[in-house]
């Protein structure tokens, strides 16, 4: 009887057949028995109300990896469609069996509840993926591999998002020591590209900044409700501050919108 262990063997993906884990069973004569994948497409079980189970899903997993490699082997195309289809129909009961994860990953990631639709289609990919690569044979529960997998997609989304938030909101001239470029005259795309939508954080009740800083952010980079020259010089001499504490009080600011647009 062949062990256990999955062989060292990963089978490269094409583009039109499935990559899969080779397990040393399939090459064993009740393989077929063991793994044959309608048994389980001819009556498939409905998840509506619960997760599937970790052993079900593992069943399914099994039978999905040995249909792919049913597939490589084919020596015709409807035998090779046959199994393709066997495939992906297990694929699809697993993804559907653990769809919950999804809902449940992205309720955890309720700093950016308001883009729900929008992760809820990235985590269905990623399930799919996560399917795909799980190893049925290793013991470890499909529910958290998955789970940790979600997870991870949607930290990387919301640093990913975070960071666009910045790039669209402070631009690198803003800087402890840089001057806020001046907008061009009949230039929209500089005016978009340089305008930077911080009034949230301006707001008179808006916690993350103090007075001084906001007073100083608004002179300095929100130009549009402060005229004259905002040099860190003439912005220390309107407030009755030297130019280094100027220097100083903005880098702080700047500092905290950088954590704040980047929060995950």
């Amino acid at each position: 009887m062949p062990g256990s262990k999955l062989d060292a063997v990963r089978i490269s993906k094409s583009a039109t057949l499935p990559g899969y884990l080779l397990h040393p069973t399939f090459r064993t004569k009740s393989a077929h028995k063991t793994y044959d994948p309608a048994v389980l497409l001819d009556h498939p079980v409905n998840f509506d109300e619960k997760y599937m189970p970790d052993e079900i899903t593992r069943d399914h997993a099994q039978r999905m990896h040995y249909a792919a490699h049913r597939a490589h082997a084919a020596r015709t195309v409807a035998e090779r469609n046959r199994w393709i289809g066997l495939y992906h129909g297990l694929r699809d009961q697993i993804v559907l069996g653990n769809r919950k994860l999804i809902y449940r990953a992205v309720r955890r990631r309720m700093s950016i509840q308001n883009q729900m639709d929008d992760l809820i289609g990235h985590c269905h990919i990623v399930l799919i993926q996560a399917v795909a690569a799980y190893n049925p044979w290793m013991g470890i529960r499909f529910s958290t591999y998955a789970y940790t997998c979600l997870i991870r997609a949607l930290v990387r989304l919301s640093q990913r998002s975070g960071n666009d938030r910045l790039s669209r909101s402070i631009s690198l001239d803003l800087l402890p020591e840089g001057e806020p470029h001046r907008r061009q005259d009949g230039d929209p795309g500089h005016e978009r590209n340089n305008q930077f939508p911080i009034e949230e954080y301006l707001r008179a009740d808006h916690p993350l900044l103090s007075e001084r800083e906001k007073l100083i952010l608004t002179h300095r980079f929100n130009s549009q409700e402060v005229s004259g020259n905002t040099t860190l010089e003439n912005v220390g001499i309107t407030l009755g501050l030297s130019k280094e504490r100027v220097r100083q009080v903005q880098a702080s600011a700047i500092e905290k919108l950088r954590k704040a647009l980047t929060e995950v």
